[in-house]
């Protein structure tokens, strides 16, 4: 058997250094004596997981229209920055979830969106690296430029596929379309999560084979 995880998500929780960068930004774009209406950070990721636009978090924030697209601007620019990283927390239950599928004996691959130089400090920091061998680490070169996430996961996918022997039972893992997408165009069983940045009815939408909550559940599924 072969598990395929997405690395944010499932493993890691993005939502305190996502809600830190909102604070920051908005902090930096606003005027002096410029009263802010700043979300509550369980608001705030909600309004993540269902893709509500950058400029209208903004505009609701308290923002003029006009500065909610430098908001949206520093955000896209600080969201990723490697200074922020550290803001990421490991999803509670996923290291045990790991830690299940090294003993069941299967295969185990990373497959991120991340790029090398964003990964190797979430190993590092949370000894994740014991988890995924080196040749079962498929994330971004550090020059990537991204463009759509479905089409560089798929791409990811290729080329996993094209290095691997064949495995009929093979399952993916993620908290996005793009972890769907890319499983679905090779015919590979794909469980949606909800500990990661969709909700519900965003992964529901793409029609993943399961839907839990946490990547501890989708083991579980899976090894029954």
């Amino acid at each position: 058997m072969r598990i395929i995880t997405d690395f944010d998500g499932p493993i890691m929780d993005l939502s305190d250094r996502y809600y830190h960068v909102y604070q920051l930004c908005l902090e930096k774009v606003k005027l002096p004596n410029q009263i802010l209406n700043i979300f509550p950070k369980a608001k705030f990721w909600a309004y993540k997981q269902a893709l509500i636009p950058e400029r209208q978090l903004g505009i609701e924030s308290g923002l003029t229209v006009e500065q909610a697209e430098v908001f949206k601007q520093l955000r896209d620019r600080h969201a990723h920055q490697i200074q922020y990283l550290p803001f990421d927390l490991v999803v509670p239950g996923s290291i045990a979830a790991l830690e299940k599928i090294q003993s069941s004996g299967s295969e185990l691959l990373v497959m991120t969106l991340r790029r090398t130089c964003e990964l190797e400090p979430a190993f590092k920091q949370y000894d994740l690296a014991r988890f995924f061998l080196p040749h079962y680490r498929y994330c971004l070169p550090n020059d990537y430029i991204k463009h759509d996430d479905a089409q560089a996961k798929t791409q990811l996918m290729v080329k996993a596929l094209s290095e691997l022997k064949p495995d009929p039972n093979t399952w993916m893992i993620g908290d996005t379309e793009a972890d769907i997408i890319a499983a679905k165009t090779h015919h590979i069983k794909v469980i949606g999560v909800l500990s990661g940045i969709r909700d519900r009815d965003r992964i529901e939408h793409y029609q993943p084979d399961k839907i839990v909550s946490n990547l501890a559940e989708a083991v579980e599924f899976i090894l029954e």
